[in-house]
């Protein structure tokens, strides 16, 4: 349970009482002191009580917060630190602590692209030289998924930064499928990723349809002063993809997709759905039956042909054809 301030004012202040030995310590001279601290830090006049304080001293005794404080009576009235050197504000960290603390740092190295990190980077900098310190370099217990060699990266932080101060770009783009770069102005909205694969969101003009703009196709990207920005005033984005899988997102109306999945796939499909719509229809010894909402798109498409033989598209028929079409293309290359 998270320490509220109070208790952390009155922690600190029985800390200082405690490490001036220049005079002795009872409970009512604590009692007084952290009440002083509460009213002027909290602006609380109303004191504290001698449970409190007697309930505080234990905490600080125990390992609860991780002090340990070696706090001491002596003539069985004054309260002193054993180890005049000791304070809470010098308390070792505890192997929780450093688990957490490198976790923590495993994922502020992911946002590395934003400039951010670059201010951050220092305060990660000495927080890791702490904790490393303080036990054997390891690797992260957490690895998460990342791909520091994807192209357009380094656009992020440039783009992150004008979609905030709403500017219009001027973009150099070249699709997969163009023979040649185009230059365009585009009104970025937002930021996504999908697939550890970065695109940009927005509009090229007012009519026309939102678009995705993969960061590895960006030749070139400029910020114009002189351009009016076209702002986002009507899409939330949790709606905007809530009927879709990846990216590519139309004006269809959702459609009903049933797949079949065989027993050594249906583990994996239940723990972790394809979508949140996913609905079980049918579970048995023969394999797994689902529904899902979902616009038909490319990388509904991909995440199908992920399973390869271990699953069947039931419904609708368009996408069982599809499906179907890209299997038999797919086989031809193994017939030969």
């Amino acid at each position: 349970m998270p320490t509220n301030r109070n208790a952390l004012i009155r922690y600190k202040t029985i800390d200082a009482c405690l490490q001036n030995r220049q005079r002795k310590w009872t409970l009512e001279d604590l009692i007084e002191k952290v009440s002083d601290a509460l009213y002027e830090y909290e602006g609380i006049d109303k004191g504290i009580s001698l449970r409190t304080i007697q309930a505080d001293i234990q905490v600080m005794r125990s390992d609860k917060l991780g002090y340990e404080a070696p706090i001491i009576v002596v003539d069985k009235k004054y309260y002193t630190y054993a180890d005049p050197n000791f304070s809470i504000t010098k308390s070792p960290i505890t192997q929780t602590d450093l688990i957490q603390m490198n976790e923590a740092l495993s994922l502020l190295k992911q946002f590395k692209g934003f400039s951010h990190f670059d201010q951050l980077s220092e305060v990660v900098n000495k927080l890791e030289e702490h904790v490393y310190s303080a036990q054997e370099k390891r690797s992260s217990i957490i690895d998460f998924e990342k791909n520091e060699n994807l192209k357009g990266l380094s656009y992020l932080d440039y783009l992150y930064h004008a979609i905030l101060a709403k500017k219009a770009l001027i973009i150099t783009y070249k699709s997969f499928k163009a023979r040649q770069e185009g230059v365009f102005v585009f009104h970025g909205w937002w930021l996504k990723e999908f697939k550890n694969r970065w695109f940009l969101v927005g509009k090229r003009k007012e009519q026309e349809s939102v678009l995705h703009l993969a960061l590895d196709r960006i030749q070139e990207v400029h910020v114009s002063e002189d351009i009016p920005y076209l702002p986002n005033d009507v899409i939330v984005q949790e709606e905007f993809y809530k009927n879709t899988i990846g990216v590519t997102v139309n004006n269809l109306r959702p459609q009903q997709i049933v797949l079949t999945f065989t027993p050594l796939h249906a583990p994996y499909v239940i723990t972790k759905p394809l979508h949140h719509s996913q609905k079980v229809i049918e579970e048995n010894e023969r394999g797994l039956t689902i529904e899902l909402a979902l616009q038909i798109n490319f990388e509904l498409e991909k995440e199908i042909l992920g399973f390869g033989d271990g699953v069947e598209v039931l419904a609708p028929l368009k996408l069982r054809k599809v499906i179907q079409g890209r299997l038999n293309r797919a086989l031809k290359y193994y017939q030969s």
